[in-house]
């Protein structure tokens, strides 16, 4: 047995999984109506005032062989367009180009999306089936900081419904007095010990500065 699958098997030692939906039914219940029958298939007129505010969300994606992606999208509040009731679209914009998500969504058309509004504990959830868009004409539409995006990931939906708060009330997500942002090292040093051996901790300081944030605002 090789270190790493003496390592595993040790980390296991004393658990016991969960194979069946009986199993898992068994320990957490039923869901109450209201949360089972609450999907729908079309965005309400609330769904799209929700959208018209969020500046950020996140989009899950699989490939085709398994391989999973979560990547964080945003940018100005309304950055996702609404083209129908069953259509969404979100811009791409510049990053470090590795584009896993959209890579998954070549392979695997299923997504699914969390959209936040900041300091609110209850979320907008909608999945649904994704195709990479390079030339529409709500593109125009999409220009923010005076760029206008490349590309674009059209959502046609299966499922929306809202979220409730739990999952933030009981991690403090929005109350400051939980919040330790210098309890681990900041980004250059992650960077310096991860991913950027090679470049120095003073490049790394300086790239990951204010003028981070100033590129991204001239980038788009």
């Amino acid at each position: 047995m090789t270190a790493r699958g003496a390592e595993a098997v040790g980390a296991a030692d004393g658990m016991v999984e969960v194979t069946t939906e009986e199993e898992l039914r068994a320990l957490v219940g039923q869901p109450a109506a209201h949360a089972v029958h609450k999907t729908r298939s079309a965005l309400h007129p609330l769904d799209r005032a929700w959208l018209a505010r969020s500046p950020f969300c996140l989009v899950a994606t699989s490939a085709a062989d398994g391989s999973c992606d979560v990547s964080p999208k945003g940018d100005p509040p309304g950055f996702t367009t609404v083209l129908d009731d069953r259509t969404i679209a979100l811009p791409e914009r510049p990053g470090n180009r590795r584009v896993d998500g959209l890579r998954n969504v070549l392979s695997n058309p299923h997504v699914g999306l969390i959209h936040f509004l900041p300091g609110r504990g209850d979320t907008l959830r909608i999945n649904g089936r994704a195709r990479i868009v390079r030339e529409a004409p709500f593109l125009d539409g999409m220009v923010a900081r005076g760029h206008r995006p490349a590309l674009a990931l059209v959502v046609e939906i299966d499922e929306v419904f809202h979220h409730c708060s739990k999952a933030f009330l009981r991690s403090g997500t929005w109350d400051p007095e939980t919040w330790q942002p210098d309890a681990l090292p900041n980004r250059a040093r992650l960077a310096k010990a991860l991913d950027r051996t090679e470049d120095s901790l003073e490049f790394l300081e300086e790239y990951y500065g204010p003028r981070y944030a100033e590129k991204i605002h001239t980038e788009g």
